[in-house]
């Protein structure tokens, strides 16, 4: 089979007609090099609180045994779920500041894609379940050890992963089926799905509907759930008499109710924010659209461990407890 050594592609001849491409281009910020210093001092640092601040909470959260409820099981999966969401991308992001090469394999885009896909999928899962330990933990305090046992929070936390590695299983293969015989050039930080389609020549109308469904099934439905366990809950809570025990309910909750509302929040900005038709103004578009993609990949996994830490007196005790490091110190 003849090969195409300046772009990178198989050529193919015949019924077949695809062309095999053997690696992207990520273009980030090419660009704009004025800004490739500041943006990789920055995501480096982010990068770092981010293995910091995830680790911690996973070591305490395992080391501390008042820490070994529902809630915290929930919140080191997510703190996991973000080192390997971030890991994914970021040190092949990095690296490209440091070197010339601004390509990814083929193979290497497929992988990339997969973890997003699931990560993306189980946080949001995982989010809604945190929903639903928070709900029956105010509405239902007295049976709570009984309904959130560990018979019930750990398969639906193992759920969580798997429905949104599934997920990401069946959006990559769809995507990476795809014959690419055009432009191998991707616009974006990763191998962003929606920028990898519009690279595709062929129909993507059956991948444009899968990811309909799947974002039904993974945006809309969590953040039904999470809504409607809200409103349970504060209804629970504004019928709770003193002042006092209204601010205790409502922090047991606040952290996570945090959490979502970033998350989805940045999502919702990321896809819903008008896009402009103007020649003028494409490119500012297509860096704000790689700037906010920036923040929900890096700033939020960033944010979450500093969210609930400062705003959970649990998490915070055992990070100033002796006794977990020592635990740590002996292994």
């Amino acid at each position: 089979i003849p090969f195409d050594f300046i772009n990178g592609k198989t050529i193919t001849m015949g019924k077949t007609n695809q062309s095999s491409v053997t690696e992207f281009v990520l273009l980030g910020l090419s660009g704009y090099p004025e800004l490739e210093a500041i943006y990789f001092v920055l995501v480096l640092f982010m990068y770092m609180v981010i293995l910091l601040g995830n680790g911690v909470i996973i070591i305490v959260s395992v080391c501390d045994s008042h820490l070994h409820t529902p809630m915290y099981f929930f919140l080191s999966n997510l703190s996991f779920l973000d080192i390997c969401y971030t890991s994914s991308s970021i040190p092949l992001f990095l690296s490209s500041f440091l070197t010339s090469k601004k390509t990814i394999s083929f193979s290497g885009c497929g992988v990339q894609m997969f973890l997003s896909f699931a990560m993306g999928a189980t946080e949001c899962v995982l989010l809604s379940m945190m929903a639903f330990d928070r709900y029956v933990a105010i509405c239902n305090p007295l049976r709570y050890p009984i309904i959130m046992s560990k018979n019930l929070y750990v398969p639906m936390a193992v759920g969580s992963w798997i429905a949104g590695g599934v997920n990401s299983m069946l959006q990559t293969s769809l995507a990476m089926r795809l014959p690419f015989c055009g432009d191998n050039v991707i616009n974006h930080f990763t191998c962003e799905i929606l920028a990898v389609l519009k690279l595709a020549c062929a129909d993507i109308s059956v991948n444009v509907i899968s990811m309909v469904v799947a974002n039904m099934i993974f945006l809309v439905v969590p953040v039904l759930f999470i809504f409607i366990s809200y409103v349970f809950i504060l209804s629970t809570i504004l019928r709770i008499l003193s002042s006092e025990g209204r601010r205790k309910a409502f922090s047991t909750c606040s952290a996570h109710l945090t959490v979502v509302i970033i998350f989805y929040g940045t999502i919702l900005f990321m896809y819903a924010k008008p896009k402009a038709t103007d020649s003028s103004g494409i490119d500012k578009v297509q860096v704000t659209d790689k700037i906010i993609s920036l923040f929900y990949g890096v700033v939020t996994p960033m944010l979450n461990p500093l969210i609930y830490s400062l705003r959970n007196k649990d998490v915070k005790a055992a990070e100033k407890s002796e006794c977990c490091f020592k635990k740590i110190h002996l292994l």
